[in-house]
This record gives C-alpha cells, sequence and structure tokens, in this order.
C-alpha cells in the first residue's frame, strides 16, 4: 500500500474526523456532489428520452425519408401519383442502411356521425406496411387486414374517436372532395379495429390508417400508382447523408425530403435542448468543483501541524498533496455513489410508474421519457471526476507554501 493512500485512509477512518471542524463542510461537498450528478443524469436522460420519443413518432407516421412528386403541393395530400415500379421498391439495394421502403398514398377527407364531424387525413397503406412503429402506440383491437378484397377496417387515433364519440367496432361514413368537379363528394363507410395514441396532437387530431386501395379508386388511379414511398433508416444521425444518396439514386421528377426537413420546426425545438443539457451540466460541475474546493481548503488548513510534521520527516510537497487528492477523491466517489443511486432510482421510478406528465400540445408527449443509457452515466461520472481532480490541484498547492517550522513552532 502506497505511504498516500494509507495515511489518506487513516484520516478518512480517524475518530475525531467526524467531530471536527471540517465535518459539515465535508458532509456539504458530498451532498453538493450527489445533487450534481443527479441533476445531470436527470436532465441528460430526460433530454435525450424526449429527442428519441418525438424522433421515433415523427417516423412512424413519416418514415425517416419521403420520396414524393415535384408537384408544388406543400399539404400531405398526395395529388399526383406515381409509379410503384422504381428500381429501389421494395429495397435499395445500393444504398447501405436503409432497413424498409413502403408506397403510401394519402387523402383529406371529413369524418361525419350524428352529432359531430371531424377533418381528417386518409393515409392509405399496404402490406408492405411497417405497422411496428404504430403498434406500439396502439391501446384497444389490432392492425387491419388486407385481403384480396378492398377492407374497410382503419385505424382511428383516440383523440379523434373521443371527438367523435367513437368506440372500437363501431362505422363511420367518411366523405372525400372530388379533385377539380364540382360534383358531390365521394363517401366511404370505415369500420375501427383499432385506436392509437401517439400523445403527437399533431398527428393525432389527422391521421387514420387503412387500405391504399380506397385511394387508388378515389383518385381513378392505376393498381400500381401510389403517392408517395416513405423509406426508413437503421442509423438517425446519419439521415442526411441517407437523403443526399436517396436523392442521387431516385429519377429526376421524384423528390426527396427527410423528415428533418419537412418538420424543422420540431428538430429545432429539438436542438435547443442540447444547449439547455450543456448549461445544467457546466452550472453543476462549477457547484460541485466550488464544494469539493472549499473541503479540500478546510482538510488542508486543519491538518497543517500534520503537513509541517510530515515535511520535516522528509516527504516532499507532491506527496503530501496526494495525500489530500486521496482524501478529495473519497469524498467525490462518496458522493458520487448517493448520487447515482438515487438519480438512476429516480429514472426507474418515471420509467416504469410515468409520474411525471407533460401537456402533449407543449412537448408532443404524454409523459416525460428518459433514457437511461449506462455509457452516458459512465462519463458523467468520470468526467466529474476528472474536472473535479484537475480543480482541486490548484488548492492543494498551498501546501507548498507551508513551512515546518512554523506550524511547528506555533503548536
Amino acid at each position: 500500500m502506497k505511504l498516500e493512500y494509507f495515511i489518506a485512509k487513516r484520516l478518512i477512518t480517524a475518530k475525531d474526523h467526524k467531530s471536527s471542524i471540517s465535518a459539515p463542510i465535508i458532509k456539504i461537498a458530498i451532498t453538493a456532489i450527489a445533487l450534481g450528478i443527479i441533476m445531470m443524469i436527470v436532465s441528460v436522460a430526460t433530454g435525450i428520452g424526449l429527442q428519441q420519443k418525438i424522433r421515433q413518432k415523427v417516423a412512424a407516421f413519416n418514415g425517416h425519408i419521403l420520396i414524393s412528386n415535384f408537384n408544388g403541393n406543400e399539404s400531405d395530400v398526395s395529388t399526383e401519383p406515381i409509379s410503384i415500379r422504381q428500381k429501389f421498391y421494395p429495397k435499395f439495394k445500393n444504398i447501405e442502411g436503409i432497413n424498409h421502403v413502403q408506397a403510401v398514398a394519402n387523402k383529406a377527407g371529413i369524418i361525419r356521425t350524428e352529432t359531430a364531424f371531424e377533418p381528417i387525413l386518409y393515409k392509405g397503406v399496404g402490406k408492405d406496411y411497417k405497422w411496428d412503429n404504430i403498434k406500439e402506440y396502439l391501446i384497444e383491437g389490432n392492425i387491419p387486414s388486407f385481403p384480396s378484397q378492398v377492407s374497410n377496417e382503419v385505424v382511428i387515433s383516440q383523440y379523434l374517436a373521443n371527438r367523435l364519440y367513437l368506440k372500437l367496432g363501431d362505422s363511420f361514413n367518411t366523405f372525400f372532395m372530388k379533385e377539380g368537379e364540382n360534383k358531390l363528394p365521394n363517401s366511404r363507410r370505415f369500420k375501427i379495429v383499432g385506436i392509437y395514441n401517439s400523445g403527437f396532437q399533431e398527428f393525432d387530431a389527422a391521421y387514420i390508417l387503412g387500405d391504399i386501395r380506397h385511394i387508388q379508386k378515389l383518385n381513378k388511379w392505376n393498381e400500381d400508382e401510389i403517392g408517395s414511398f416513405e423509406i426508413f433508416v437503421d442509423d438517425f444521425t446519419k439521415i442526411q447523408e441517407k437523403g443526399d444518396e436517396v436523392y442521387a439514386e431516385t429519377s429526376s421528377i421524384l423528390n426527396t425530403q427527410t423528415i428533418v426537413d419537412k418538420y424543422y420546426y420540431i428538430f429545432d425545438w429539438l436542438k435547443l435542448f442540447d444547449f439547455n443539457i450543456i448549461v445544467i451540466l457546466i452550472v453543476m460541475i462549477i457547484v460541485s468543483t466550488i464544494n469539493m474546493v472549499v473541503a479540500l481548503l478546510v482538510l488542508i488548513l486543519e491538518r497543517t501541524q500534520m503537513i509541517g510534521i510530515l515535511k520535516s520527516m522528509g516527504a516532499n510537497n507532491w506527496t503530501i498533496r496526494k495525500i489530500f487528492l486521496y482524501n478529495a477523491s473519497y469524498l467525490i466517489l462518496r458522493g458520487l455513489l448517493f448520487g447515482n443511486i438515487i438519480g438512476v432510482g429516480l429514472l426507474l421510478i418515471q420509467k416504469h410508474f410515468e409520474i411525471i406528465k407533460l401537456n402533449p400540445e407543449s412537448y408532443y408527449v404524454n409523459v416525460a421519457p428518459v433514457d437511461i443509457n449506462i455509457w452516458f452515466i459512465l462519463a458523467l461520472n468520470l468526467g466529474t471526476i476528472a474536472i473535479c481532480l484537475i480543480v482541486l490541484l490548484i488548492p492543494s498547492y498551498i501546501i507548498t507554501k507551508i513551512s515546518p517550522s512554523k506550524v511547528i513552532r506555533f503548536d
């Protein structure tokens, strides 16, 4: 056992340590470290969790990359058809990192019941549709089945079902306007087989999902004509890169757009969370290091006689500084231990019991999501230890100014 570590351990376990002048200051320093790591863990986990959850929800209803016509239509309604016979469908063979391609079409309509009506966007999908993304939000029923005949089964949001006083198994009429014709709208009667709740009101208030063949018939399209393609990528961080690659591989008459570009206002808002997280991390580390600096200074001043004796016995300044740095490391690790237990515990409680609720109109989610990433937590701990110890090298320099003859004579 090294001499520095041995002496530091004896100082920590000494009986007079708990009743010394530095005892309350040490407790405050440990508490500050614990509170700091709690705030950092919670802020990072909730911030990243919210970003990931919102990205997943936007992608669930749009894919990561959209391929559509250059028709100048800023809405989500499919007005001009695209042939489904594309070289990239059903698989992008020339681009790595793309896991799924699906054909869809959208058409605006109005649901009319005996007591209410709501404008909606009917999203037509086929057998290639990736229902796994929607199943996560399915609260009642199941997904529609697509037999050889056109299916009237649809999935509707809980938001629309509540506003229209509909429930699972009910049927309702939907009216679709005819494009460019001054005629009565087309009517379709659908049956609710599933109800979803994504918590993303922008989508919940609009989308119902059903058979794409309804839109093909309403728009007088052929069976091989669809509204757009939705593409899913493996790594969201490479979405812009994959979007450029997809654009290069598609026809010149087709437009490619990522959801980051389409919903720029959402993703710009999400970027603010990165800034907020960084600010919280900086503030918490500053508070923690200040408290540790004060605690270390008190420990040094309280042990000036011991420092003088060690110097008189031949110990150099760096040896004595390491004793107090070991002592400080113990306090930091103790604070981190308590902080990690409490911080991770709070995250687990939120993850399993969903105690903290959020307003979906403001945050696009009903519950505060958390992402418990062990690597992020480990990085926060290591970063806190490293920064605190580096900063503590400065106050430990006061040891070099202590003269053995003066402190021993003073006693």
